[in-house]
């Protein structure tokens, strides 16, 4: 009997010394993992393998991007909301995904704005109204006045029902009093490559179509954001011609529900020291027109509420849903 309980308490000593050390053990002592919601070559992928490549050569931390495609983001988002909350899985996703999804899709298998923890802002950018070259305009007025008197309307690419590629698009229909085809896509690549064939006519581009619009294989006639592009510079934003149009994308990386707050801290602090990096900004500015987006928690966190109602209403509006 004695003997038994001592062997017990030797086991019950080790689980407790084991599970004490675990928890003393510094952060992060194992690789990585972020998931990106699209596959290889798109702004989150972009900036997920530039991020992890800092962090790998910076801090000596072992990173692992793994894509993780489809449903708009929806798999990878699901998967990180169901993961371990210890800061190893995190999801580097495009702001459609926690502020657009959740009005368009009515069964989702997690909820984005409570089951994942927003860690940091990373990048922003905007997107570009791009035409096929072989449409006879040349400026943004052009193009409005040749949309409206296009029978039947011009087909318009988007990366699918309910992205924000569509809802910029339809925004502008409103604001412009314009008739266009949507025809959707499963993602900005294809949306791109059809409306660079010319099986569609225009779309909105984003800082992976930079290097076609400076080859001639699309026409940029403006930009979507609240200012101009440092990229593209003389490009007028939809909003000189229509005040209140304004659209711009911000990336991020989030984390499960439950993270603790000191190692939500330590990811946070080192990845903002990151961005913060010239280096790594002119990196990142050549993907595209991708610039760093480093915001306070408080104001990332403002950032998803406010876009989340923006949407919320433009989409109830719109009268788009998808299942």
């Amino acid at each position: 009997m004695t003997a038994n309980l001592i062997r017990i308490a030797v086991l019950l000593f080790a689980a407790l010394f084991g599970a004490v050390a675990q928890a003393q053990a510094p952060f992060p002592s194992r690789p990585i993992r972020i998931l990106v919601t699209i596959p290889p070559g798109g702004a989150p992928d972009i900036s997920a393998r530039l991020l992890a490549h800092y962090m790998q050569e910076t801090l000596g931390w072992s990173v692992v991007i793994e894509n993780r495609p489809g449903a708009n983001g929806n798999i990878a988002s699901d998967a990180v909301a169901k993961s371990a909350p210890d800061g190893y899985t995190l999801l580097l996703h495009a702001d459609s995904g926690i502020t657009i999804n959740p009005h368009v899709y009515s069964k989702l298998t997690f909820d984005p704005l409570n089951d994942l923890l927003p860690l940091t802002s990373v990048a922003t950018n905007q997107f570009m109204l791009s035409i096929n070259p072989e449409l006879p305009v040349k400026t943004f007025q052009e193009f409005i006045e040749y949309a409206r008197n296009s029978k039947p309307p011009l087909p318009y690419a988007s990366g699918g029902n309910g992205s924000q590629h569509q809802l910029c698009m339809e925004l502008l229909k409103r604001q412009a009093g314009i008739d266009l085809l949507h025809v959707p896509f499963r993602g900005a690549a294809p949306a791109t490559t059809a409306t660079v064939a010319g099986d569609t006519k225009v779309l909105f581009s984003g800082s992976a179509s930079a290097s076609l619009i400076q080859g001639g294989q699309l026409r940029a006639l403006a930009t979507s954001g609240k200012s101009r592009s440092k990229r593209f510079p003389d490009l007028p934003t939809i909003g000189e011609f229509y005040p209140g149009y304004a659209i711009d994308i911000w990336l991020g990386l989030f984390a499960p529900a439950g993270t603790p707050e000191p190692v939500m801290t330590t990811l946070r602090t080192e990845i903002q020291k990151i961005l913060a990096r010239a280096d790594f900004a002119e990196k990142l500015n050549v993907s595209g027109s991708l610039e760093p987006l480093i915001l306070p928690p408080a104001e990332f966190t403002q950032l998803i509420r406010s876009d989340y109602e923006k949407y919320g209403k433009l989409i109830k509006d719109i009268g788009i849903k998808l299942d």
